[in-house]
């Protein structure tokens, strides 16, 4: 890998993070694209991850600490305890979305291997953007869009919380996953986004440190890039956090005025684009077991 190389993948996990056309797609391909011609692994993938999130914790900083504050105004015990209403809606909503990443944290330390291995073969990534694509583009036209996030319930959180579970499969959208469920529950396009968004922070912050110490710091890479120097990793988790902050409020304004129908189409051909490639031999399927890593 080279600096450039690391600035292209910064950028594409910064535009493609919070759009729902899946992001860990998107690295995939064009790692295989660029001169190195490598998948660059789970773990750069999740590392990077990072700056788009922190992105978010910017963007939605108010929101985030006014959680915070009132659920632990809310909890029984402590300094604080109930200096809030259990029932006041901030403090259920940082329930809700402790339980919804509970789904995404159990199946991906389940999984980690096949996500990490068989899951990333390009074929399955052409699938999962065909058909979840198809998925939101239905969701989209048919949903009754009504309910808003203070009509949010437990039941919900937790199908959220599955939806975006959906997204270890690269292909799917961690964001297109979530969406997709909150339309078919009711849910406004801004609603599902945002929530998207917020149910997002502890999955991704988690799996990017965890991935950042397992297989950067500590141990062998997962996937990938065998090597790929700490610099390169932190330029393109840089390079992500600037350019999703301005994704991730360009897409919430998008989505209050218009419907997906953009990015479902972008999906569908990006996957047939996937699969002629794959056919002519342009790029493999499976990700390599180890590329060196440059200078």
């Amino acid at each position: 890998m080279t600096w450039w190389e690391a600035i292209v993948l910064g950028l594409v996990q910064g535009l493609t993070e919070f759009l729902p056309i899946s992001s860990s797609a998107h690295l995939r391909i064009v790692g295989e694209l660029l001169p190195s011609g490598a998948d660059p692994g789970a773990a750069f993938t999740a590392v990077s991850q990072i700056g788009t999130e922190t992105a978010v914790v910017l963007y939605f900083r108010k929101d985030i600490g006014r959680i915070v504050s009132r659920w632990f105004g809310a909890l029984p015990v402590g300094p604080w305890k109930n200096t809030v209403p259990s029932s006041d809606p901030d403090a259920r909503m940082g329930w809700f979305i402790i339980v919804g990443s509970i789904p995404i944290a159990v199946l991906g330390l389940t999984f980690e291997d096949a996500i990490d291995h068989s899951l990333r073969n390009l074929y399955i990534t052409a699938a999962a953007l065909a058909v979840f694509g198809l998925l939101l583009g239905w969701a989209d036209m048919t949903s009754r869009r009504t309910l808003t996030l203070d009509r949010l319930t437990w039941r919900d959180a937790l199908i959220f919380g599955f939806a975006q579970a959906m997204a270890l499969i690269p292909g799917v959208s961690r964001s297109g996953g979530t969406i997709t469920a909150g339309l078919l529950m009711g849910y406004t396009r801004e609603a599902s986004a945002r929530y998207a968004f917020l149910l997002a922070i502890p999955a991704v912050m988690a799996s990017g440190f965890y991935k950042l110490f397992a297989d950067v710091l500590v141990g062998e890479p997962a996937e990938g890039r065998d090597g790929v120097p700490g610099a390169y990793i932190a330029l393109a988790t840089a390079v992500a956090f600037v350019v999703g902050y301005a994704a991730v409020a360009w897409f919430l304004r998008y989505v209050s005025h218009h419907s997906y129908a953009p990015f479902v189409l972008y999906r569908i051909v990006l996957a047939v684009v996937v699969v002629a490639l794959v056919v002519a031999g342009t790029i493999d399927a499976e990700p390599a077991a180890t590329v060196p890593a440059g200078p």
